[in-house]
C-alpha cells in the first residue's frame, strides 16, 4: 500500500494517527536542525517534519537530498501543527515523518510549479504534463469532469440512449476541411474524420432510438483562434417526433440543470429572437445581453444635414456607451484609433457627449444641432452622462464593426461579469446564404436543416428568403449550442440537394445511403449539439477553451508537448502509396 491517506485527507482529528503518504515534493525549508516539506498530490498539500532529535538519522539525511518534484513515500505520526496555515485544508497539523522511500528521482522542473508560476505559455505547453500538477489547471479539469457527469445524468434521467458513431467516416464537401485518413488496404482511397456524428445521428432516428446523445470528438480543419481546436468535443443530441419547440424546452432545461448544479444559479429567462432582429440591434448573432448597447439605426435623423460622409452611407448606426461622457478627447481618439485597426477596418467614429446638465457635445456639432442630438440620445437610449458612439458605411459591413465596438466597450467598462449568466435562443436563421466566388447558394447549417414549413413554397421563387428551422443557443455572447429540425422527406431533401448545386449523381455518390434510408420509413426527427469545450470554459468563468482541455494544441494547431504533426517514414509512405513533395 502506497499510502494510507491523500494530501488533502488529513485533519486535527487524525492526531497520533500513524500513516502513510505517497506524492510530489513541492517545497523544502532546511533550517539545518529541522526540515519542512510540503507533500502535493491531486487532493492537496501536507507539511512534513524531520527532526534532528525525533526523526531517525538516516531518514533525516536523506530527506536533505530531495529536491523539487521527486517523487516520494513517507510514514509517519499526524501531530498538531505550532504554527497552524489557514490557507490550506491540512494547516492545522503535519506529518512527523518516520519513514522515507524514493519512489523516483526528478529534474528540475523547467517552471515553478506552484499556483503562481514563473512559465510562459509556451513553455508550459510544452510540458503540459507538468502544468497539470498545478491548481490552475488540475481544477479545470477536474470541473470539465463534472461538468460532463451532470450532462450524463441529466439526459440519461431524460431517456436519452448514449450511443457510439464512427471516426472514420467519408468526406463531404460542406462545411469546414475534413483531416483525411489514408487507408492502406484500399488505395487511393481515404476515410474523413467527422466534422460531427451529424447523418449517423439521424439514421440512429430512422433505427428508432428516439433520444440519443453523445459527448463526441469531433474535427475541423480550419484556421484557429483562442476558442478553436482543430479537434474539439460535442455534446451531439438528436430526437424523433419532436418539433422545435419540444428541443428548446429539453435543452433550456439542461442548460438551467448544469447552471443550477454547478454555479448555484437559477436562470428562469431565456429570450427569444430572431436572426434579423438579433443582426439590426447587436450587429451579431450571438449577442451578449448581460449589458444594454442596443443598436440605434441613425438614418433618418443624420441624412440632409450637411454632412456629407453620413449622407453617402448606407446605414448610420450608433449604441450609448454608460457613464462615458466624461471620456477625455485622448480616450475618444484612442477608441478611433481602435476602430480604424485592421481587425475592425473602419474609416472612422464620430461621438457625441450626452453632458449630466442635459447638454451635448459632439465631433460634427458644427452639422447637427442640440436638437438633432437629442434625437441621437432618444434613437440609442442614451441617458445624461452616456457616450454616443456613431459609425456609417456598408450595412453588414457596420454592424460588424459596431459589435466589435460595443464589445470592447462592455470589455473597458467591466460590463461582461464572469459570474452573471444570459442566455437567450437565436431562432429563424436563413436556410441559405449566396457565395459570390462559387456563384451559388450555401447551406447557413448544413444541407439537412428544414426551412420554415411555411417557407417552403419559397424555394422555387425567391430561395434566399427561406428561413430554417433552426436555432441556437447563445451564453454570455457564445454560441455554445446550435440544431434545427432536420428533413425527413426524401423529395424535400432532394430539393435542398439541388439548390446547394448537387448534380443528382453527385448527391447519391455523397448521401445515398440517408437517402436510401429515408425509403424506410423516416421519422419527424431535429437536435443540437453544445460547443463542450465552450460551454465548460463559460461555466468556469472564461472563454478561452484551451484551458480547459488536457493536451491542448496551440494556435497554429500544433502538439508543442509532441511535436504533432509530424513527418512520418518513407516507408510508411509507400505502404499508402502516397509520395510527399517538398
Amino acid at each position: 500500500m502506497y499510502r494510507s491517506h491523500t494530501c488533502g485527507e488529513l485533519r486535527i482529528s487524525h492526531v497520533n494517527s500513524e500513516v502513510t503518504l505517497a506524492g510530489w515534493v513541492q517545497k523544502t525549508r532546511d533550517k539545518g536542525f529541522m526540515i519542512w516539506i510540503d507533500l502535493r498530490d491531486r487532493y492537496g498539500i501536507t507539511q512534513l517534519i524531520f527532526d534532528e532529535e525525533r526523526t531517525p538519522k538516516d531518514v533525516f539525511e536523506k530527506a536533505k537530498t530531495l529536491g523539487r518534484e521527486f517523487v516520494i513515500q513517507v510514514s509517519g505520526t499526524v501531530i498538531e501543527r505550532e504554527s497552524r496555515n489557514k490557507n490550506i485544508p491540512t494547516g492545522d497539523i503535519e506529518i512527523l515523518v518516520s519513514g522515507l522511500k524514493v519512489l523516483n528521482s526528478a529534474a528540475l522542473p523547467p517552471f515553478t510549479i506552484e499556483d503562481n508560476t514563473d512559465g510562459g505559455e509556451d513553455i508550459r505547453m510544452k510540458y503540459r504534463y507538468l502544468d497539470i500538477r498545478r491548481n490552475p489547471v488540475k481544477d479545470k479539469l477536474i470541473f470539465r469532469h463534472q461538468v460532463a457527469m451532470q450532462v450524463r445524468n441529466y439526459l440519461s434521467q431524460q431517456g436519452f440512449i448514449e450511443v457510439e458513431t464512427p471516426y472514420l467516416i467519408k468526406s463531404t464537401p460542406e462545411g469546414a476541411r475534413d483531416f483525411v485518413v489514408p487507408s492502406r488496404m484500399n488505395e487511393g482511397q481515404f476515410y474523413a474524420l467527422p466534422q460531427s456524428p451529424q447523418t449517423f445521428k439521424q439514421l440512429l432516428m430512422v433505427g428508432g432510438m428516439d433520444r440519443y446523445f453523445q459527448i463526441v470528438k469531433c474535427f475541423r480543419d480550419e484556421d484557429l483562434r483562442t476558442d478553436r481546436q482543430p479537434e474539439f468535443t460535442q455534446i451531439d443530441c438528436e430526437m424523433t417526433f419532436v418539433e422545435q419547440e419540444d428541443i428548446l424546452q429539453v435543452f433550456e432545461n439542461l442548460t438551467k440543470h448544469l447552471l443550477k448544479e454547478i454555479k448555484g444559479v437559477d436562470t428562469d429567462r431565456f429570450p427569444r429572437i430572431s436572426y434579423a432582429e438579433a443582426m439590426q440591434k447587436y450587429g451579431n448573432d450571438k449577442p451578449d445581453i448581460r449589458f444594454g448597447m442596443e443598436f440605434g439605426e441613425l438614418n433618418d435623423l443624420a441624412k440632409g444635414k450637411g454632412f456629407n460622409v453620413f449622407d453617402a452611407q448606407e446605414l448610420i448606426v450608433g449604441i450609448a456607451v454608460p457613464g462615458a461622457a466624461e471620456y477625455t478627447r485622448k480616450q475618444i481618439d484612442a477608441l478611433i484609433d481602435w476602430v480604424k485597426r485592421p481587425q475592425i477596418g473602419a474609416n472612422g467614429l464620430v461621438w457625441a457627449k450626452y453632458n449630466a446638465d442635459g447638454s451635448f457635445k459632439s465631433s460634427v456639432g458644427k452639422f447637427y444641432s442640440e436638437e438633432d442630438l437629442a434625437q441621437w440620445a432618444e434613437a440609442t437610449g442614451a441617458k445624461p452622462g452616456d457616450l454616443i458612439l456613431v459609425m456609417a458605411g456598408d450595412t453588414g459591413k457596420t454592424r460588424t464593426q459596431l459589435s466589435a465596438l460595443r464589445m470592447e466597450m462592455a470589455e473597458r467598462l467591466g460590463l461582461r461579469k464572469a459570474d452573471e449568466f444570459a442566455p437567450l435562443w437565436v431562432v429563424d436563421f436563413p436556410l441559405l446564404e449566396w457565395d459570390e466566388e462559387t456563384e451559388r447558394y450555401h447551406a447557413m447549417h448544413h444541407p439537412f436543416t428544414s426551412p420554415k414549413p411555411e417557407d417552403i413554397a419559397l424555394l422555387d421563387t425567391e430561395p434566399g428568403k427561406v428561413r430554417a428551422n433552426a436555432y441556437d443557443l447563445v451564453l454570455n455572447g457564445n454560441e455554445i449550442g446550435g440544431g434545427s429540425v432536420r428533413i425527413h422527406d426524401s423529395g424535400l431533401q432532394s430539393r435542398m440537394f439541388e439548390l446547394l448545386g448537387f448534380t443528382r449523381e453527385q448527391a447519391e455518390a455523397q448521401f445515398g445511403f440517408l437517402m436510401n434510408a429515408f425509403r424506410y420509413g423516416a421519422p419527424p426527427h431535429a437536435g443540437i449539439a453544445f460547443g463542450f469545450d465552450r460551454l465548460v470554459a463559460i461555466l468556469g468563468g472564461q472563454e478561452i477553451i484551451r484551458d480547459f482541455i488536457a493536451f491542448p494544441k496551440n494556435n497554429a494547431g500544433r502538439d508543442v508537448m509532441i511535436n504533432a504533426p509530424a513527418p512520418i517514414d518513407k516507408e510508411q509512405l509507400e505502404e499508402l502509396k502516397l509520395e510527399v513533395r517538398s
